[in-house]
């Protein structure tokens, strides 16, 4: 019975452990057009959250600042969506923030992963 308490315990703790798994992903404006919005979600769902620390434009040719992402219990997959000041919209599906540190949006954008180019009115 105690060595049942105590493994529960433990499997408790540890998944409090994964849950607290804080990554940060260094956001590297490497495109020509400043970055107006860096979004995460889980993978497949359209719950994006906005992770660009002070909300401020990130400006083109190599302006960088640091996001925080939380693991939780969901694994490393996560889908990204970035907006830029020229309308266009870069969407980066199943990106590992395990394993990625850095993030340079022209890498990206020339890779063609981009969602759409919004229209203006």
């Amino acid at each position: 019975m105690c060595k049942t308490l105590i493994f529960g315990l433990l499997a408790g703790l540890s998944n409090l452990a994964a849950a607290d798994t804080v990554y940060y992903l260094d956001l590297i404006n490497t495109a020509a057009s400043n970055v107006v919005s860096f979004e995460v979600a889980l993978p497949g769902s359209e719950l994006f959250r906005s992770v660009l620390p002070g909300g401020a434009p990130l400006h083109g040719g190599g302006e960088s600042a640091t996001v925080t992402i939380h693991k939780g219990e969901d694994g490393c997959l996560r889908d990204l969506r970035i907006g830029f000041a020229d309308g266009h919209v870069l969407m980066h599906r199943d990106f590992n923030i395990c394993r990625g540190v850095s993030y340079h949006t022209e890498r990206y954008l020339r890779q063609g992963i981009l969602a759409a180019k919004a229209t203006r009115p």
